[in-house]
């Protein structure tokens, strides 16, 4: 797969108007992603859950234009106009216009809400930038009918790796691969592809309570974080060990070993953190509560024996995970003893989703 098959040659039809609605969840990743390469290719392989309730929705209005020398576009967000996302919309249609030579002739206006708080430190460019990249292929698909679904997605997932990397495990579900990798065929560097392999029911309605630990904006970028392994001394081993650890996840998953599964997810998630710690200039994204909630979490392991587990984004929030025949008790447990370290007391239930959905 190249990037040459997302240009189009000729577009058949003419449309002057239109309007389009997708909504698309965030994700969470189990193997991480940490540094890429230019162009928004990933150092190595991750593998993400796609969630179901965190999602953004997006409204894409276009207009045919005289002029084609400029993007011409309005950003809103709860309807309200938002022009400091314009500059990183405007990198983004610069990024696709080869890929989308349409772009210049419309005038858009985009109109996003979001089902979870704008500033709740859940990672909202995943859900938002994926939303976008489907609504402007629903435009592309309008001036050429004959984009078939698979194509559609899989131009969406790249369309959106350029808008933010792990964006392009959004539009599907419910597990989903981005990073090329022999471990997994079909994978690619360029778009996110559905998991291939054979997974056992305990994973199938996973479910995902996100503590959120702090709203604030974060300390250090996503985007500063990834350059940061450009020198970090510990950057080989991470990218040979992130595809270790998708080899030894597909017979996990396959075995509904939730042991196993959360060994090497807990794992994942602090050396996620342990890159951050080690890189120059090095950061701390944890806050003192994640470290609390992490050890209640081992502690009522330890008592109950029940499969609760965590992850972690880049970022100080903890997204508990746990299958759903255990959900009851580990729910009271987090109402219990882990909302007090929520931000007022804040938290979100999510479950394992199935990726975008178009609304009109």
């Amino acid at each position: 797969m190249t990037e040459q098959q997302f240009i189009p040659k000729t577009y058949s039809n003419l449309v002057e108007t239109g309007k389009v609605t997708w909504e698309s969840p965030s994700n969470i990743a189990l193997v991480k992603y940490w540094g890429k390469k230019k162009d928004q290719i990933p150092e190595n392989p991750s593998i993400s859950f796609t969630l179901n309730n965190c999602k953004t929705i997006t409204t894409l209005s276009y207009t045919k234009k005289e002029g084609t020398a400029n993007f011409e576009f309005d950003v809103f967000l709860d309807e309200e106009k938002k022009d400091d996302f314009k500059p990183k919309i405007e990198i983004f249609f610069k990024r696709i216009e080869v890929y989308l030579p349409f772009l210049k002739q419309y005038r858009f206006k985009i109109e996003t809400s979001n089902t979870f708080p704008h500033s709740s430190g859940i990672a909202s460019s995943a859900s938002g930038m994926s939303a976008l990249a489907l609504c402007l292929m629903s435009v592309e698909k309008q001036l050429n009918s004959e984009i078939t679904t698979r194509f559609f997605n899989q131009k969406a997932s790249f369309l959106a790796r350029l808008g933010s990397g792990s964006a392009c495990r959004s539009i599907e579900g419910d597990l989903i691969v981005w990073g090329e990798t022999e471990t997994v065929q079909g994978s690619s560097d360029l778009l996110g592809v559905k998991y291939p392999y054979k997974v056992h029911e305990s994973f199938k309605d996973y479910q995902d309570t996100i503590l959120l630990v702090d709203k604030g904006e974060k300390q250090v970028s996503s985007t500063l974080g990834h350059n940061l392994m450009h020198n970090h001394p510990y950057a080989k081993n991470r990218f040979l060990q992130a595809h270790d650890n998708l080899e030894k996840l597909i017979p996990i998953l396959e075995s509904g070993d939730l042991d196993g599964f959360i060994a090497l997810i807990e794992s994942e998630a602090l050396t996620l953190h342990a890159m951050m710690m080690t890189s120059m200039p090095y950061f701390i994204l944890m806050k003192p509560n994640t470290l609390e909630i992490i050890n209640k979490i081992w502690m009522f392991r330890q008592e109950t024996g029940l499969h609760i587990s965590f992850t972690l984004d880049a970022g100080a929030n903890v997204h508990v995970l746990y299958p759903k025949n255990e959900s009851s008790k580990i729910l009271e447990f987090i109402k219990n003893e882990l909302v007090a370290y929520c931000q007022n007391g804040h938290y979100i239930c999510d479950q394992i989703g199935f990726g975008a959905k178009q609304i009109e």
